[in-house]
Protein backbone atom coordinates (compact mmCIF):
# COMPACT_ATOMS: atom_id res chain seq x y z
CA UNK A 1 0.00 0.00 0.00
CA UNK A 2 0.96 3.73 -0.86
CA UNK A 3 0.10 4.53 2.81
CA UNK A 4 -2.38 4.33 5.11
CA UNK A 5 -4.89 7.08 6.09
CA UNK A 6 -6.86 7.00 9.13
CA UNK A 7 -10.57 6.70 8.50
CA UNK A 8 -12.04 8.98 11.46
CA UNK A 9 -11.50 12.93 10.94
CA UNK A 10 -11.58 12.86 14.75
CA UNK A 11 -7.87 10.89 14.34
CA UNK A 12 -6.04 13.60 12.96
CA UNK A 13 -6.22 17.34 14.80
CA UNK A 14 -5.14 19.90 12.89
CA UNK A 15 -2.48 20.29 14.99
CA UNK A 16 -0.92 16.83 14.38
CA UNK A 17 -0.14 16.97 11.02
CA UNK A 18 3.10 16.24 10.69
CA UNK A 19 5.17 15.18 7.32
CA UNK A 20 7.05 11.92 7.70
CA UNK A 21 11.22 12.24 7.28
CA UNK A 22 12.49 12.71 4.13
CA UNK A 23 15.40 14.03 2.28
CA UNK A 24 15.69 17.89 1.28
CA UNK A 25 15.28 18.11 -2.35
CA UNK A 26 18.69 19.64 -2.60
CA UNK A 27 20.21 16.38 -0.78
CA UNK A 28 18.58 13.91 -3.28
CA UNK A 29 20.85 11.66 -5.48
CA UNK A 30 18.13 9.22 -6.39
CA UNK A 31 14.21 9.13 -7.42
CA UNK A 32 14.21 6.89 -4.91
CA UNK A 33 14.85 10.18 -2.45
CA UNK A 34 12.67 12.10 -4.62
CA UNK A 35 10.06 9.63 -4.99
CA UNK A 36 10.07 9.27 -0.71
CA UNK A 37 9.79 13.19 -0.37
CA UNK A 38 7.07 13.61 -2.93
CA UNK A 39 5.55 10.63 -1.03
CA UNK A 40 5.81 11.93 2.42
CA UNK A 41 4.43 15.46 1.22
CA UNK A 42 1.77 14.33 -0.38
CA UNK A 43 0.69 12.51 2.72
CA UNK A 44 0.25 15.72 5.06
CA UNK A 45 -1.63 17.35 1.73
CA UNK A 46 -3.83 14.43 1.57
CA UNK A 47 -5.16 15.50 5.58
CA UNK A 48 -4.61 19.26 5.25
CA UNK A 49 -7.27 18.87 2.33
CA UNK A 50 -9.17 16.67 4.19
CA UNK A 51 -9.66 19.24 6.76
CA UNK A 52 -10.68 22.08 3.97
CA UNK A 53 -12.84 19.83 2.99
CA UNK A 54 -14.69 19.76 6.40
CA UNK A 55 -14.95 23.51 6.04
CA UNK A 56 -16.88 23.18 2.92
CA UNK A 57 -19.00 20.63 4.86
CA UNK A 58 -19.25 23.73 7.85
CA UNK A 59 -19.72 26.73 4.70
CA UNK A 60 -23.05 24.02 3.57
CA UNK A 61 -24.32 24.42 7.05
CA UNK A 62 -24.09 27.41 7.56
CA UNK A 63 -25.03 29.43 4.28
CA UNK A 64 -28.37 30.16 4.21
CA UNK A 65 -29.45 29.53 0.64
CA UNK A 66 -27.86 27.17 -2.38
CA UNK A 67 -27.05 30.59 -4.58
CA UNK A 68 -24.41 31.10 -1.41
CA UNK A 69 -22.49 28.25 -2.37
CA UNK A 70 -20.92 30.08 -5.48
CA UNK A 71 -18.94 33.02 -4.37
CA UNK A 72 -16.97 34.73 -7.41
CA UNK A 73 -15.74 37.31 -5.00
CA UNK A 74 -14.56 35.17 -2.46
CA UNK A 75 -12.95 32.94 -5.45
CA UNK A 76 -10.82 35.79 -6.39
CA UNK A 77 -9.74 36.65 -2.81
CA UNK A 78 -8.74 33.03 -2.04
CA UNK A 79 -6.69 32.74 -5.26
CA UNK A 80 -4.96 36.08 -4.81
CA UNK A 81 -4.26 35.16 -1.12
CA UNK A 82 -2.33 32.23 -2.87
CA UNK A 83 -0.44 33.79 -5.11
CA UNK A 84 0.65 35.97 -2.36
CA UNK A 85 1.70 33.13 -0.15
CA UNK A 86 3.30 31.37 -3.05
CA UNK A 87 6.14 33.98 -4.16
CA UNK A 88 7.99 33.81 -1.08
CA UNK A 89 7.27 30.35 -0.46
CA UNK A 90 8.87 29.15 -3.71
CA UNK A 91 5.66 28.36 -5.40
CA UNK A 92 5.13 28.57 -9.22
CA UNK A 93 2.31 30.95 -9.70
CA UNK A 94 1.76 28.97 -13.29
CA UNK A 95 1.90 25.88 -10.62
CA UNK A 96 -0.40 27.84 -7.62
CA UNK A 97 -3.14 29.55 -9.72
CA UNK A 98 -4.36 26.42 -11.70
CA UNK A 99 -4.17 23.59 -8.62
CA UNK A 100 -6.25 26.37 -6.50
CA UNK A 101 -8.81 27.34 -9.15
CA UNK A 102 -9.19 23.90 -9.23
CA UNK A 103 -9.20 23.11 -6.01
CA UNK A 104 -11.81 25.57 -5.18
CA UNK A 105 -13.99 24.42 -8.63
CA UNK A 106 -14.03 20.80 -6.81
CA UNK A 107 -14.71 22.48 -3.26
CA UNK A 108 -17.97 24.30 -4.71
CA UNK A 109 -19.27 21.44 -6.03
CA UNK A 110 -18.79 19.11 -3.44
CA UNK A 111 -20.42 22.00 -0.83
CA UNK A 112 -23.45 22.15 -3.58
CA UNK A 113 -23.90 18.32 -2.92
CA UNK A 114 -23.75 18.44 0.78
CA UNK A 115 -26.19 21.61 0.73
CA UNK A 116 -28.15 19.54 -1.39
CA UNK A 117 -27.98 16.65 0.54
CA UNK A 118 -28.39 18.72 4.11
CA UNK A 119 -31.86 20.49 2.80
CA UNK A 120 -33.90 17.80 1.17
Amino acid sequence: MFWSVPLSADVISPASVAIDARPAPEACETMLDVRKGVDALDRALVTLLAERQRYMHAAARIKPNREAVFDQARIDDVVAKVLVAAEPAGLSADIAEPVWRLLIDRCIAHEFSVWDKTRV
